[in-house]
Protein backbone atom coordinates (compact mmCIF):
# COMPACT_ATOMS: atom_id res chain seq x y z
CA UNK A 1 0.00 0.00 0.00
CA UNK A 2 1.39 3.35 -1.01
CA UNK A 3 1.19 6.18 1.49
CA UNK A 4 1.10 9.74 0.21
CA UNK A 5 2.63 12.36 2.44
CA UNK A 6 0.28 15.36 2.30
CA UNK A 7 2.03 17.42 4.93
CA UNK A 8 4.17 19.31 2.43
CA UNK A 9 1.19 19.92 0.19
CA UNK A 10 -0.89 21.22 3.06
CA UNK A 11 1.98 23.34 4.30
CA UNK A 12 2.57 24.73 0.84
CA UNK A 13 -1.10 25.60 0.44
CA UNK A 14 -1.19 27.30 3.84
CA UNK A 15 1.98 29.19 2.98
CA UNK A 16 0.51 30.45 -0.28
CA UNK A 17 -2.67 31.44 1.51
CA UNK A 18 -0.66 33.36 4.11
CA UNK A 19 1.36 35.16 1.44
CA UNK A 20 -1.85 36.04 -0.38
CA UNK A 21 -3.35 37.47 2.82
CA UNK A 22 -0.16 39.42 3.54
CA UNK A 23 -0.10 40.79 0.02
CA UNK A 24 -3.74 41.82 0.24
CA UNK A 25 -3.18 43.46 3.63
CA UNK A 26 -0.22 45.45 2.34
CA UNK A 27 -2.05 46.46 -0.84
CA UNK A 28 -5.07 47.62 1.12
CA UNK A 29 -2.90 49.63 3.51
CA UNK A 30 -0.98 51.34 0.71
CA UNK A 31 -4.25 52.23 -1.00
CA UNK A 32 -5.62 53.73 2.20
CA UNK A 33 -2.36 55.60 2.85
CA UNK A 34 -2.38 57.08 -0.66
CA UNK A 35 -6.01 58.14 -0.31
CA UNK A 36 -5.28 59.76 3.06
CA UNK A 37 -2.40 61.80 1.63
CA UNK A 38 -4.42 62.87 -1.41
CA UNK A 39 -7.46 64.01 0.58
CA UNK A 40 -5.71 65.66 3.52
CA UNK A 41 -6.22 69.37 4.22
CA UNK A 42 -3.49 71.14 2.16
CA UNK A 43 -3.05 73.74 4.90
CA UNK A 44 -2.94 71.16 7.70
CA UNK A 45 -1.25 68.00 6.38
CA UNK A 46 -1.04 64.73 8.23
CA UNK A 47 2.05 64.65 10.42
CA UNK A 48 4.81 62.19 9.43
CA UNK A 49 4.94 60.84 12.98
CA UNK A 50 1.23 60.01 12.88
CA UNK A 51 1.63 58.15 9.59
CA UNK A 52 4.55 56.08 10.90
CA UNK A 53 2.53 55.29 14.04
CA UNK A 54 -0.33 54.07 11.88
CA UNK A 55 2.02 51.76 9.98
CA UNK A 56 3.52 50.44 13.20
CA UNK A 57 0.07 49.75 14.65
CA UNK A 58 -1.02 47.79 11.59
CA UNK A 59 2.24 45.83 11.60
CA UNK A 60 1.90 44.91 15.29
CA UNK A 61 -1.77 43.97 15.19
CA UNK A 62 -1.69 42.07 11.90
CA UNK A 63 1.74 40.47 12.17
CA UNK A 64 2.49 41.09 8.51
CA UNK A 65 6.10 40.16 7.82
CA UNK A 66 6.29 41.72 4.38
CA UNK A 67 4.88 44.97 5.75
CA UNK A 68 7.84 45.27 8.11
CA UNK A 69 10.25 44.88 5.19
CA UNK A 70 8.49 47.69 3.32
CA UNK A 71 8.27 50.06 6.27
CA UNK A 72 11.47 52.03 5.67
CA UNK A 73 10.73 52.43 1.97
CA UNK A 74 7.24 53.77 2.69
CA UNK A 75 8.54 56.14 5.36
CA UNK A 76 11.06 57.67 2.96
CA UNK A 77 8.35 58.09 0.34
CA UNK A 78 6.20 59.99 2.83
CA UNK A 79 8.88 62.65 3.23
CA UNK A 80 9.00 63.20 -0.52
CA UNK A 81 5.21 63.38 -0.80
CA UNK A 82 4.96 65.85 2.08
CA UNK A 83 7.55 68.09 0.41
CA UNK A 84 5.40 68.10 -2.71
CA UNK A 85 2.35 68.89 -0.59
CA UNK A 86 4.21 71.83 1.00
CA UNK A 87 4.85 73.27 -2.47
CA UNK A 88 1.16 72.88 -3.23
CA UNK A 89 0.17 74.54 0.05
CA UNK A 90 2.43 77.49 -0.68
CA UNK A 91 0.90 77.85 -4.12
CA UNK A 92 -2.64 77.76 -2.71
CA UNK A 93 -1.87 80.29 0.01
CA UNK A 94 -0.03 82.56 -2.45
CA UNK A 95 -3.25 82.86 -4.46
CA UNK A 96 -4.77 84.68 -1.47
CA UNK A 97 -2.39 87.65 -1.85
CA UNK A 98 -4.33 90.77 -2.82
CA UNK A 99 -7.55 89.48 -1.29
CA UNK A 100 -9.06 90.42 2.07
CA UNK A 101 -9.97 88.09 4.90
CA UNK A 102 -12.45 88.58 7.72
CA UNK A 103 -10.70 87.61 10.95
CA UNK A 104 -11.67 87.78 14.61
CA UNK A 105 -10.04 90.97 15.91
CA UNK A 106 -11.08 94.17 17.68
CA UNK A 107 -8.55 96.12 15.59
CA UNK A 108 -9.50 97.68 12.25
CA UNK A 109 -7.01 98.65 9.55
CA UNK A 110 -7.72 100.44 6.25
CA UNK A 111 -7.75 98.53 2.98
CA UNK A 112 -6.06 99.76 -0.20
CA UNK A 113 -8.89 102.25 -0.77
CA UNK A 114 -8.65 103.56 2.79
CA UNK A 115 -11.92 101.99 3.92
CA UNK A 116 -12.65 100.28 7.23
CA UNK A 117 -15.14 97.44 7.55
CA UNK A 118 -15.98 94.51 9.75
CA UNK A 119 -18.66 92.53 11.51
CA UNK A 120 -19.81 92.39 15.12
CA UNK A 121 -21.86 89.53 16.53
CA UNK A 122 -24.42 90.77 19.02
CA UNK A 123 -25.19 88.41 21.88
CA UNK A 124 -28.49 90.22 22.43
CA UNK A 125 -30.78 92.71 20.75
CA UNK A 126 -30.10 96.43 21.27
CA UNK A 127 -32.22 99.55 20.75
CA UNK A 128 -29.32 101.93 20.13
CA UNK A 129 -26.19 100.12 18.99
CA UNK A 130 -23.11 102.16 18.12
CA UNK A 131 -19.62 101.27 16.96
CA UNK A 132 -16.70 103.53 17.82
CA UNK A 133 -13.25 103.52 16.24
CA UNK A 134 -10.72 104.61 18.85
CA UNK A 135 -7.08 105.59 18.29
CA UNK A 136 -4.07 104.68 20.42
CA UNK A 137 -4.56 107.73 22.65
CA UNK A 138 -8.13 106.76 23.50
CA UNK A 139 -9.71 109.38 21.23
CA UNK A 140 -12.81 108.41 19.27
CA UNK A 141 -12.10 108.99 15.60
CA UNK A 142 -15.45 107.80 14.25
CA UNK A 143 -18.82 106.78 15.70
CA UNK A 144 -21.13 104.65 13.57
CA UNK A 145 -24.78 104.64 14.64
CA UNK A 146 -26.43 101.31 13.86
CA UNK A 147 -29.73 101.99 15.61
CA UNK A 148 -31.91 99.11 16.77
CA UNK A 149 -30.43 95.70 15.96
CA UNK A 150 -31.44 92.12 16.59
CA UNK A 151 -29.16 89.45 18.03
CA UNK A 152 -26.66 88.13 15.48
CA UNK A 153 -24.14 89.40 12.92
CA UNK A 154 -24.10 93.11 12.04
CA UNK A 155 -21.73 94.57 9.43
CA UNK A 156 -20.18 98.03 9.66
CA UNK A 157 -18.30 100.29 7.22
CA UNK A 158 -16.49 103.61 7.23
CA UNK A 159 -14.86 105.30 4.25
CA UNK A 160 -12.39 107.19 6.44
CA UNK A 161 -13.85 110.67 5.80
CA UNK A 162 -15.28 113.08 8.36
CA UNK A 163 -18.52 115.04 7.95
CA UNK A 164 -16.65 117.84 6.12
CA UNK A 165 -15.30 115.47 3.48
CA UNK A 166 -11.75 115.31 4.82
CA UNK A 167 -9.95 111.99 4.99
CA UNK A 168 -8.95 111.69 8.63
CA UNK A 169 -8.14 108.00 8.94
CA UNK A 170 -5.15 105.92 7.91
CA UNK A 171 -4.17 104.28 11.17
CA UNK A 172 -5.27 101.09 12.90
CA UNK A 173 -8.11 101.67 15.35
CA UNK A 174 -9.75 99.69 18.12
CA UNK A 175 -13.38 98.72 17.56
CA UNK A 176 -15.71 99.28 20.52
CA UNK A 177 -19.41 98.44 20.65
CA UNK A 178 -21.99 100.03 22.95
CA UNK A 179 -25.71 99.43 23.30
CA UNK A 180 -25.51 95.61 23.31
CA UNK A 181 -23.20 92.85 24.45
CA UNK A 182 -21.10 91.20 21.75
CA UNK A 183 -19.92 87.63 21.43
CA UNK A 184 -17.26 88.47 18.84
CA UNK A 185 -15.79 91.29 16.78
CA UNK A 186 -14.23 90.68 13.36
CA UNK A 187 -12.62 93.03 10.85
CA UNK A 188 -11.47 92.81 7.25
CA UNK A 189 -7.72 92.69 6.66
CA UNK A 190 -5.88 92.84 3.34
CA UNK A 191 -3.51 89.93 2.64
CA UNK A 192 -0.11 91.36 1.72
CA UNK A 193 2.14 88.28 1.66
CA UNK A 194 2.53 84.62 2.60
CA UNK A 195 5.01 83.31 5.16
CA UNK A 196 6.04 79.69 4.56
CA UNK A 197 8.10 78.24 7.46
CA UNK A 198 11.20 76.22 6.63
CA UNK A 199 10.01 73.35 8.83
CA UNK A 200 7.10 72.68 6.42
CA UNK A 201 4.51 73.70 9.00
CA UNK A 202 1.38 75.60 7.99
CA UNK A 203 1.79 78.76 5.91
CA UNK A 204 0.78 82.07 7.47
CA UNK A 205 -0.89 85.06 5.85
CA UNK A 206 0.62 88.47 6.58
CA UNK A 207 -1.84 91.36 7.05
CA UNK A 208 -1.76 94.85 8.61
CA UNK A 209 -3.37 93.26 11.69
CA UNK A 210 -0.63 90.64 12.03
CA UNK A 211 -0.16 87.08 10.77
CA UNK A 212 -2.98 84.56 10.52
CA UNK A 213 -3.43 80.97 9.41
CA UNK A 214 -5.70 80.39 6.40
CA UNK A 215 -8.09 78.56 8.72
CA UNK A 216 -8.54 81.80 10.71
CA UNK A 217 -10.45 83.35 7.80
CA UNK A 218 -14.18 83.65 8.54
CA UNK A 219 -14.78 84.96 5.02
CA UNK A 220 -12.59 85.73 2.01
CA UNK A 221 -12.98 88.42 -0.65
Amino acid sequence: MTTVDTSNTTSGTASKSTVSQVSMGQTDFLALLTAQLQTQDPFNPVDNTDLVAQMATISNTSGIAEMNQSMSAIASSISTMQNLMQSSRLGDAASWIGHAMLVESDQAAPNAAGDYSGQVTLAEAGDDVTISLVDGDGNTVKTIDLGAREEGDVSFYWDGYDDDGNYVAGDTYQVKVTGADTSSIATWASIAAVQSPADSSMSKLITPLGTFYPEDAIKLL
